[in-house]
């Protein structure tokens, strides 16, 4: 896309005092922050990395994607363990000690933030703790942690400033009842009964942990169906297994009003599921999505358009309309993941590296993702990439399916899990894979390889004769393509 970038030119006076200098300033050291510091050190860039954290790897490691990840293993094992009676083995009731699983995740997370602040230091990377805006198209002003201000003046700077929970206006923004994942992860209660505001991933996986430490689920969605984006057959067997954990799925609802008291946040609702009382919560969990940084850095400083919601318009080299600034993640749009983001670090590090050296390969790296895999980190995970038949149909695009059933398995049986399914997608005229899904345990660990089948343009073929390991689950990738093939002889005979 077309940006007209503003001409680079030598550094001038524009931001007053310069207490540092470098080759590449990173504002943001979440995983494409750090990720683009650490490539353009590693290519040769004198680089000064800026975060308002007090440690590395912002919302992702410090308050999102990790420590939930370490709960949700927690509650995995608590889950599985309770079917372990009808196999001939038995368990006490878990006796949770919230502040032993509070230092858990900590740990987890100190132990990444650790090793970042070390490969840091090994790379020579200059880390400001503090919220930084830019002064001036080449200069940046630092408020660090300590109290004092820094001004440091780059060549070529990175936008790596994330995003935020969006927080709903009615409800009562200091009662911490109310929380958003973040809050969420702080485990302060286990509440007796909890309200997910939205039916996405990161509101259904928190709700999977509070589900097994005891919690009762109420979620309320304005659309027609949770976890949108996936296929709804993918959904059906994730909803299936854990309509235990909730009392009420409220679709095509809307929350209207909230009032705190002593005895709860009494909220109330509008729509198909709307029950017609008020209903009471000990903790409400607002999941409705996440709000770009780009009006929080005084991009305008620096000439970077911004948006009106806030998001960064880049080229395929990540470059914003200023050509020696480039964004990176979050900032630049969906989908806000940080797989996504840390290919796009790479990228705007290497250009902007190729330009500072005169290497003229590096100046050519585009970020040009064919597919991004999306997961759902629940029990069973959810997983997919690439075209869905939702967004086939949308298309007009002719597609069809190769699909193995676990119930056929013999390593998803010996689990004990054999609930889920894996599903291919091919393109009717060429028979390449043009997307696929996976529900059931360890999908998220599968996804890569529909991913990369995609990326490298295989068919069914490609993927069926390719020898999978027996018995795995990952096998069931091929037998799908086999039955796309009608070759599966681990499933009955088609019908001619």
């Amino acid at each position: 896309m077309a940006l007209n970038p503003t001409p680079s030119g030598t550094p001038s006076g524009d931001g007053g005092r310069v207490d540092m200098e470098c080759d590449l300033l990173v504002l943001g050291a979440g995983p494409g922050g750090y990720s683009a510091a650490f490539r353009g050190a590693d290519l040769g860039l004198k680089t000064v990395l800026v975060e308002r954290y007090a440690t590395l790897g912002g919302v992702c490691l410090n308050v999102g994607c990790i420590p939930s990840k370490a709960l949700l293993h927690v509650a995995s094992v608590m889950d599985e363990v309770k079917h372990f009676a009808a196999l001939g083995v038995t368990f006490a009731e878990p006796a949770v000690d919230l502040a032993k699983l509070k230092q858990h995740k900590e740990r987890v997370v100190g132990k990444l933030t650790g090793g970042l602040a070390a490969m840091a230091k090994m790379r020579k990377v200059t880390v400001l703790h503090g919220s930084g805006e830019f002064a001036g198209p080449f200069h940046l002003s630092v408020d660090v942690a300590d109290g004092s201000a820094q001004t440091v003046r780059f060549k070529r700077a990175i936008i790596a400033a994330g995003s935020e929970a969006l927080k709903l206006p009615f409800l009562p923004q200091d009662d911490p009842r109310v929380v958003t994942s973040t809050g969420a992860l702080e485990l302060r209660q286990v509440p007796k009964r909890m309200l997910i505001v939205g039916g996405g991933i990161i509101g259904l996986e928190m709700g999977t942990v509070y589900s097994t430490l005891g919690t009762r689920l109420d979620v309320v969605e304005m659309l027609d169906g949770l976890m949108l984006g996936a296929d709804r057959d993918l959904v059906k067997v994730w909803q299936k297994m854990n309509a235990p954990r909730f009392d009420k799925i409220m679709l095509k609802t809307k929350t209207v009003g909230a009032q705190a008291s002593p005895q709860g946040i009494s909220m109330r609702f509008e729509g198909d599921g709307a029950p017609s009382d008020p209903q009471i919560y000990d903790m409400v969990l607002q999941a409705v999505g996440r709000a770009p940084n780009g009006h929080k850095i005084g991009a305008a400083k620096a000439g970077v358009s911004v948006g009106e919601r806030g998001f960064i318009a880049v080229d395929t080299q990540m470059r914003t309309n200023v050509a020696h600034i480039f964004a990176i993640g979050d900032i630049v749009g969906q989908p806000m993941l940080a797989h996504k983001a840390v290919h796009e670090a790479h990228v705007a590090a290497e250009v902007a590296a190729g330009e500072q050296l005169g290497d003229a390969k590096l100046q050519r790296a585009s970020f040009d993702a064919s597919v991004i895999p999306s997961v759902a980190y629940t029990d069973p995970e959810v997983a997919w990439v690439g075209l869905t038949e939702d967004e086939a149909r949308a298309r007009g695009m002719k597609v069809r399916k190769g699909l193995f059933p676990w119930s056929a398995s013999g390593r998803a049986i010996a689990n004990g899990r054999d609930e889920g399914f894996t599903k291919l997608l091919f393109s009717e005229e060429s028979h390449r894979i043009v997307g696929g899904g996976i529900v059931g345990t360890h999908a998220g660990d599968m996804i890569g390889e529909i991913a990369l089948a995609i990326e490298m343009g295989a068919d069914a073929v490609d993927i069926g004769k390719t020898f999978h390991p027996h018995p795995t689950l990952g096998e069931s990738i091929g037998l799908a393509a086999e039955a796309f093939e009608g070759a599966c002889t681990d499933l009955p005979p088609q019908r001619r």
